[in-house]
This record gives structure tokens, C-alpha cells and sequence, in this order.
């Protein structure tokens, strides 16, 4: 069986013979390859560049991003659009439909198929575009003071997004990798009611359409995001990159969420990866699985944080995770398993 079809199966609860892994660092495995379009040509980009003291660089929308350090993400120090909402007026959007920017990732999605591989089309999305056009504390200002200008800006931003989850398709990837942060260490960063009533419909539109092209989705967020999983799943989304799950516990994602969804997460990288305990680390991959997936016949894809650095931890202790993810996620029976696929499996 490849690994493509392990995570199909897996993705329609149908009891693989093993779990889907999505590590790949540290000479781990993923059944999993990612393939992205090329830039946008009516828009020019500075990569990261050392100043005096920071390091800068301006994205394909046209922002500005600042960081201290050159292993940390950074933050958007100035929206294109910070200063004035009339700016948009004439704001050139990125060009981002057009069939050559694809031919590049149109190869790779063959020569990875040939492989085996499931194959995932990076994008970005629109919160996220839309906080970093106007600048984060403007920005959630905006989504109380002026809902219908956010409403506006968003579905502009899926006009183009829409278009690329259109190229994906037309190029035979088998899902879309996108995400964005949505909750702080204890809530989200905007109520439920304003996520349902501003964003939610937008989440609708670009999932609708991945769907209707027979693409999965899968959905990185960092934070307590547990208000709204009951909606993402609603709209689509397949799995989600949890980086911290236990933030959410375990027990209560497989109580409310069992069988609905998958986590793609490494051992916690907030508690457990940080106790530095070996056992205590390999017993948390080993939860997820039993918990999360065995019930159901799928729910958990084994992942890898990418960089032990920016967590504080040398490489180790990931490794003691990924070996319990491949040993405890190769499980001799499922319970309950039907009859009817035990041979198949």
C-alpha cells in the first residue's frame, strides 16, 4: 500500500493498516509532499534582509515584516493598507491565476504521485492576508467598528484564493495545506459570534470550492481554538496542525470530535515536548493514538515541529516522539474494527 493510500484511508476513517505520517525532518517519514506556485508577477518582494538591529522584509501583498531574530517568524511592522481604508481603492491585488505559476508544481505533482506520495498544494488564507494588509490591532479594531468594510476586504482576498485552490485542482494535487492563528493561550482572538458572522462564511466559500474539486483540507492554527473546531469541520476541513494539543486535552477532542476529524500534530510542544521526559513524551503519542485515532479507524497524522531551536529544545526529544508515533501507530488491531475489513486491512 503507498502512502497516499494510507492517508486516504485514513482521511475516510477506514481503518489503514497504519497511521498517516507527516514528519519528515530528522530522517522521520512523511507520506505527505507539499508543492507551491510560483510569486506573483505584478508583485515585487524583498526577502529577509539584515539591518541594524532587526532584519526586515516586505511580502507578495506588499508588507512590511520585522524580527529581532533571524529563527523567529516575525510580525508585519506596516500594512499596505494600514494608514487608510481608501487605499484599497487602488491596491493592486496579486496575480495569482495564471496557468504558468503552476507549471513548476504541475511536475512535481506528477513525478510525487509516481512516488507514491499524497501531494498538498501550500497556500495562505484570509484572515491572516487581511490582518497583515491593515495590521493586527487595527485590523481587530476594524472586524467591531467597520464589519462591512472587513466583509469587503476578505471576499477580495478569496477572489484570489479561490483562483489558486482552481489551479491546485487543475494540476492533480490531492489536498490543500493552509492555516492561520486564530486563539490565544485561553480564548480566540475575536468572539465566536463575530468569527460566525465575518469569517465564517468566507471559510465556507474557499472550502466549498476545494470540495467541489475533490481536494482535502488541512488546517494549521496555533492557540485555544475549541469554539470554533465544531465550524471548521462544518465547512470542511479535514485536519488540523495542532502544535498544542493538549491545550484543547485530548479526552475532550475525542469526545466531541472523534471520527469527525484528524489532528497533524507533533507531542505537545508547550508541556510535554518541555518536560524533557522521555517516557512522558512517548506516553503522549502514544494517547493520541489510542484515544484519537484507534476508536475510529483514523484520526491522528504523526508530526513534527519544525524547528527545535525556536522551542527551546534539542532534537532528541522530538525523536523520541516520532519513534513512539511510528511504533504505537502501527497497531495490530483497531477497535472496533468491522468484520468486513479486517482482511482488507
Amino acid at each position: 500500500m503507498t502512502p497516499r493510500e494510507i492517508v486516504q484511508m485514513s482521511l475516510a476513517f477506514a481503518y489503514p493498516p497504519r497511521i498517516p505520517f507527516g514528519m519528515g525532518s530528522a530522517g522521520f517519514p512523511s507520506d505527505f509532499r507539499g508543492v507551491h506556485h510560483d510569486p506573483a508577477p505584478n508583485r515585487v518582494q524583498q526577502p529577509w534582509t539584515q539591518r541594524d538591529g532587526y532584519w526586515d522584509m516586505i511580502d507578495m501583498w506588499g508588507n512590511t515584516w520585522r524580527r529581532l531574530e533571524s529563527i523567529t517568524k516575525g510580525e508585519v511592522y506596516k500594512g499596505v493598507i494600514q494608514d487608510s481604508w481608501d487605499l484599497l481603492d487602488t491596491y493592486e491585488f496579486p496575480i495569482l491565476d495564471r496557468a504558468e505559476l503552476f507549471e513548476k508544481a504541475a511536475a512535481e505533482v506528477k513525478q510525487y504521485h509516481a512516488e507514491g506520495y499524497y501531494v498538498l498544494g501550500g497556500m495562505s488564507w484570509t484572515f491572516d492576508t487581511a490582518r497583515y494588509m491593515r495590521r493586527m490591532e487595527v485590523f481587530l479594531r476594524d472586524c467591531a467598528e467597520e464589519p462591512d468594510r472587513v466583509s469587503y476586504l476578505l471576499n477580495r482576498i478569496a477572489d484570489v484564493y479561490e483562483r489558486v485552490i482552481e489551479r491546485y485542482a487543475d494540476i492533480g494535487v490531492d489536498g490543500i495545506s493552509t492555516g492561520e492563528d486564530w486563539g490565544t493561550q485561553d480564548r480566540l482572538l475575536v468572539s465566536p459570534p463575530m468569527f460566525r458572522r465575518l469569517f465564517k462564511p468566507v471559510f465556507a466559500r474557499l472550502c466549498g470550492v476545494a470540495k467541489s474539486r475533490g481536494l482535502s483540507i488541512h488546517f494549521h492554527s496555533c492557540g485555544f481554538v475549541r469554539d470554533v473546531i465544531g465550524d471548521w469541520i462544518e465547512v470542511g476541513i479535514d485536519s488540523f496542525k495542532f502544535d498544542q494539543p493538549e491545550l484543547h486535552g485530548i479526552d475532550w477532542l475525542a469526545k466531541h470530535y472523534g471520527g469527525k476529524m484528524h489532528i497533524w500534530s507533533p507531542v505537545d510542544i508547550q508541556t510535554t515536548l518541555q518536560t524533557r521526559d522521555h517516557a512522558r513524551i512517548e506516553a503522549a503519542a502514544r494517547e493520541y493514538i489510542e484515544k484519537l485515532a484507534l476508536p475510529f479507524g483514523g484520526g491522528v497524522i504523526a508530526g513534527y515541529y519544525g524547528s527545535n531551536e525556536a522551542i527551546g529544545l534539542t532534537p532528541e526529544y522530538q525523536e523520541t516522539a516520532s519513534r513512539a508515533f511510528m511504533k504505537y501507530g502501527d497497531p495490530a488491531l483497531w477497535t472496533g474494527r468491522p468484520a468486513s475489513r479486517t482482511e482488507k486491512a
